[in-house]
C-alpha cells in the first residue's frame, strides 16, 4: 500500500469511527475496548516479531537517547514559551506531555513501515519502549503530581507501572526468549495479529475525536502542534545526524518525533484535571495534521 493510500485509509478508518459515535452504533466506551485490544494483543504481537531481531549496538544506544535527549530540548522550549505568553498552569502541564510524547506506538508502529520500509519499525520499537514508554512512567507522573497537586509519586510507584505494562513485559520476554525466527506458524499468527493494529487504531482514534476548543486555549495548541509536528522531528533530524545513525535509524527516530501527541498522556491529564479541553484538541488536530506533515517529513528524509 502506497503512503497516500494509506493516510486515506488512516482518515477514512478515522470518520468512520467518529460517524460509529456520532451516530451512538457502539457504546461510549467502544474505544476503551478497542485501545484494550491493541494493547494487549496487537502491540504485543507486533515487538514479537521485530524485537528479537534487533541487535545492541553502539547504535542502537544511540536510537534510544534520542527521545531523552528531545525531552531535555521540549521540556526547556515549553517552560520559556509557556512563561513568555503567561499560559495557564494546567495548559503548560499539558504541552510539558504532549510536545515529547507521541503516538510513537498505537499509530507509530502501523505507519513507521509504510513510511520509512519494514527494517524500521525495529528501531521505531526502540524509540517507544525505552523512549516513551519510559519518558510516560517517569517524567510524565511527575509532571501530573506537580501540576496536578497529587503526591509526588514513588520509585516504587513507577516502577510498579513499568513492570506492569503488557507492552514491557512482552518486550523483556522478546529480548530474552523469543526466538529470532519463530515456528512458521507462530509467524504467521503473529503476523495477522500485528495486522489488525491500524484498523482498531484508526478506529478508536475517530471514536475519541475532539476538536472543539475554548478560544483561551487556542494560542497553547498552536505552540503545542508546532512544538510536536515540526520542532520536534527538525530537532531528532539534527540529533540523528549528530549520533551518526544510518537512513533507515534516521527515518525511525525522525518520523517517531513527528507523530501526532499521544492519546494515553492526554487521557492521564485529564484524569488529573489539567486542561481536558486542550489535551483532547491537541489529539485531535495532530491526528489529522499529521497526515500532511508525516508526507512532507518523508519526503524530507
Amino acid at each position: 500500500m502506497s503512503v497516500t493510500a494509506s493516510f486515506a485509509f488512516v482518515l477514512l478508518l478515522i470518520a468512520l469511527g467518529r460517524l460509529l459515535a456520532w451516530r451512538r452504533i457502539v457504546p461510549e466506551n467502544a474505544s476503551d475496548a478497542l485501545n484494550a485490544v491493541v494493547l494487549y494483543v496487537c502491540l504485543p504481537a507486533s515487538i514479537l516479531i521485530n524485537a528479537p531481531k534487533l541487535e545492541f549496538r553502539a547504535e542502537i544506544l544511540a536510537v534510544a537517547a534520542v527521545p531523552w535527549l528531545l525531552l531535555a530540548a521540549s521540556t526547556v522550549l515549553v517552560l520559556a514559551v509557556a512563561r513568555a505568553l503567561k499560559f495557564a498552569r494546567g495548559d503548560t502541564a499539558v504541552l510539558l506531555l504532549e510536545v515529547p510524547l507521541g503516538n510513537t506506538s498505537f499509530l507509530g508502529f502501523a505507519l513507521i513501515p509504510v513510511l520509512a520500509g519494514a527494517e524500521a519499525l525495529r528501531y521505531a520499537v526502540v524509540f517507544d519502549q525505552f523512549g516513551s514508554f519510559f519518558i510516560l512512567s517517569t517524567f510524565g507522573l511527575t509532571v501530573i503530581a506537580l501540576y496536578g497537586g497529587g503526591a509526588k509519586p514513588t520509585p516504587a510507584t513507577i516502577a510498579r507501572r513499568i513492570v506492569g505494562f503488557p507492552p514491557f513485559l512482552t518486550l523483556v520476554f522478546a529480548l530474552t526468549l523469543m526466538p529470532k525466527e519463530p515456528p512458521p506458524a507462530v509467524a504467521t499468527m503473529l503476523a495477522s495479529l500485528s495486522g489488525a493494529l491500524l484498523p482498531l487504531v484508526g478506529l478508536a482514534l475517530g471514536m475519541q475525536l475532539k476538536l472543539k476548543l475554548p478560544r483561551s486555549h487556542l494560542a497553547p495548541l498552536a505552540v503545542g502542534l508546532v512544538g510536536k509536528l515540526v520542532v520536534l522531528p527538525a530537532l531528532a533530524l539534527l540529533l540523528a545526524g549528530l549520533l551518526g545513525l544510518d537512513a533507515t535509524m534516521r527515518a525511525a527516530v525522525v518520523l517517531e518525533a513527528a507523530m501526532p501527541p499521544m492519546i494515553t498522556a492526554a487521557a492521564l491529564a485529564a484524569m488529573a484535571g489539567l486542561a481536558p479541553e486542550l489535551g483532547a484538541a491537541l489529539v485531535g488536530y495532530g491526528i489529522l495534521a499529521s497526515t500532511i506533515t508525516l508526507p512532507l517529513w518523508r519526503m524530507v528524509l
